[in-house]
């Protein structure tokens, strides 16, 4: 466990990467880094306006991710990480750019801060993806009921679920558990839970 500093659970929005964290922080012993929603200030600013707060909101969470990746290198505790850094680029970023939502100039100058940034550090030991369809997306983002997110349409999701399925298919720089949403319930269902707990062991340490 000692050489094992970070997990990382990926998914699209409504996934369960949060719950699926403090499960497993509880569980493992590992601390909990939160991808940094609640403190975004330009977060509110963006579901209302796509257009103006793209960047700003991109370069934010950039920013954030990466200090939490520096955080995890420099300290002598296994961190599992709510959302990665890689998302913003492979999934987000892109993501508004094609739908015009951010502009090439400001789309290539990200994309190139983020080739800086990931140069200088290494990826997770583990990824974990929560693959979910729409509609299981949309069921949990009804449930939290976060205001800001009530505007996110369906056409938004789709898009976003495409470039992580496609992103997943092309991971190649670390070991990947992917694991159905659709059909496992973590939160409530302890022998759910138990069994990813020995997938994670599988991969990490090769228990069965």
């Amino acid at each position: 466990m000692s050489n094992i500093k970070h997990i990382a659970i990926a998914g699209n929005i409504g996934a369960g990467k949060t719950t699926l964290c403090e499960l497993l922080g509880k569980q493992f012993g590992w601390e909990v880094h939160y991808e940094d929603a609640n403190n975004n200030p330009y977060l509110s600013d963006f579901y209302s306006d796509m257009h103006r707060w793209s960047f700003n909101l991109q370069i934010y969470f950039l920013n954030s991710r990466y200090q939490q990746i520096l955080d995890i290198h420099k300290g002598d505790k296994t961190v599992i990480q709510d959302r990665t850094i890689y998302e913003d680029a492979f999934i987000f970023a892109p993501n508004l750019h094609e739908m015009g939502l951010m502009s090439k100039r400001d789309f290539d100058n990200y994309s190139s801060l983020f080739k800086t940034m990931t140069s200088q550090i290494a990826p997770p030991d583990l990824l974990i993806y929560l693959k979910a369809s729409i509609p299981t997306l949309v069921g949990h983002i009804h449930n939290r009921g976060r205001d800001y997110e009530g505007s996110i349409s369906l056409d938004y999701l789709k898009r976003l679920n495409q470039k992580y399925n496609d992103w997943i298919k092309g991971y190649d720089i670390g070991k990947l558990l992917v694991i159905d949403a659709d059909n496992i319930d973590f939160l409530n269902n302890k022998e759910d839970f138990g069994k990813i707990v020995e997938q994670i062991n599988a991969e990490l340490f090769g228990l069965f």
